[in-house]
């Protein structure tokens, strides 16, 4: 069993390409489908800013490093990874945190 301060979050900034955001959309929709399935995953939402339909967010809580670990290294992941580039208008920014309180 975890505690609380064993978890991780993770927070995904993805900065669309205007023309490709609802397909970006689309493709984090699935991966969150998909991800809440593994083991570990405590959480995995996908967001839109709302003053920027453009900006999307995945705020992730997994239950430890090493789901996290095996998430990142995932086929599904490694799928949408591929897939991001043309997508994209800058790089995806990945921020893990752990829970200090």
């Amino acid at each position: 069993m975890t505690h609380a301060q064993d978890h991780v979050h993770v927070v995904a900034t993805l900065q669309a390409r205007p023309e490709h955001a609802a397909e970006l959309a689309a493709l984090l929709a699935e991966l969150a489908r998909t991800s809440r399935s593994q083991p570990g995953n405590l959480r995995f939402d996908v967001h839109r800013q709302s003053s920027d339909p453009n900006q999307l967010i995945t705020i992730e809580q997994w239950d430890g490093v090493p789901a996290v670990d095996a998430h990142m290294t995932s086929p599904h992941v490694g799928a949408v990874l591929g897939k991001l580039g043309p997508l994209l208008a800058v790089p995806p920014q990945i921020v893990r945190y752990t829970q200090i309180a």
